[in-house]
């Protein structure tokens, strides 16, 4: 199943895209709770999704065309990034590969749907992008194993995990380089495990600007798996339904190319998953 956000008469839904159109969840599940985390919970996701996919067939449909999307998760209550988990990521800013991995956390504010602009702030120019896997959670977790991790999974979903460089390096905490408004796309839609019975440790992972391609790697190049990801997390802190994971960026993003390739005004930035599909951005200044 494949889950949209969208806007309507001025509040979050949750829809379910059956080709080029769109099942309101709202009117297939009686109850369906308003608030968007809550109604992720109540799904039932992962276990519940072949049962309500069966009935989208059925139900009423309305075009794709011309909804208002939101970002893939609306309102995450949090979302945790991984730092330099691929292994050529990490060679390619001379790293050490490392034995934990770095984390650290962005804010709601700076999310963007797919299909809308990402914002070039006034304080930076040097704005890179990461093509990343991110991981929806569906239910609440704490003390995951790597054996239980996934079940805990409602779906996943791209995200160019937008950088300021200079400003991600004025001080050893990331956060910074990383919480602009608007710089981080997250979509185009959330797509349940049942769609990806390789797994998301085995997919094809690429970012392109303007057509030319600049990532090009497989999520089997991580140092630490989804499962370890969720279980290393976990050992910390509770996991929420609605909470968005960002696992990482392969090797190619513009900083350390000669010259730096960074997003530029004008330009349409696509991440491709496998299996999963393409976040789709425009560039534009910041106002």
């Amino acid at each position: 199943m494949r889950l949209i956000a969208f806007e309507q008469e001025g509040r979050a839904q949750w829809g379910a895209r059956v080709g080029d159109e769109l099942v309101a969840l709202a009117d297939l599940v009686p109850g369906l709770p308003a608030e968007p985390n809550a109604a992720l919970a109540a799904l039932n996701l992962p276990e519940g999704a072949p049962a309500l996919a069966a009935k989208l067939e059925a139900a009423p449909k309305r075009p794709l065309a011309g909804i208002a999307r939101l970002p893939a998760v609306p309102r995450p209550g949090k979302i945790i990034c991984i730092g330099l988990n691929y292994v050529e990521h990490a060679r390619e800013g001379n790293n050490p590969i490392p034995d934990y991995p770095a984390v650290f956390l962005r804010g709601p504010s700076s999310l963007a749907a797919h299909g809308s602009a990402l914002l070039r702030p006034r304080a930076s120019h040097k704005f890179d992008y990461e093509a990343e896997l991110a991981i929806v959670i569906g239910r609440r977790a704490r003390h995951l194993t790597e054996a239980n991790a996934l079940a805990h999974v409602a779906g996943y979903t791209c995200m160019n995990e937008g950088s300021l460089r200079d400003f991600q390096r004025k001080s050893t905490q990331w956060s910074m380089g990383k919480n602009f408004d608007r710089t981080g796309g997250l979509g185009p839609e959330i797509v349940t495990p049942d769609e990806l019975p390789q797994g998301p440790n085995a997919l094809r992972i690429s970012s392109r600007i303007n057509g030319r391609t600049l990532q090009d790697s497989n999520t089997a190049d991580m140092i630490f798996s989804v499962p370890r990801i969720l279980a290393i997390l976990t050992e910390v802190m509770t996991l929420e339904p609605g909470d968005v994971i960002a696992t990482g960026t392969p090797s190619g993003v513009g900083y350390p190319r000669q010259p730096p390739v960074f997003m530029q005004p004008g330009d349409t930035v696509e991440i491709e998953i496998e299996g999963i599909g393409i976040l789709s951005n425009s560039v534009e200044d910041e106002a």
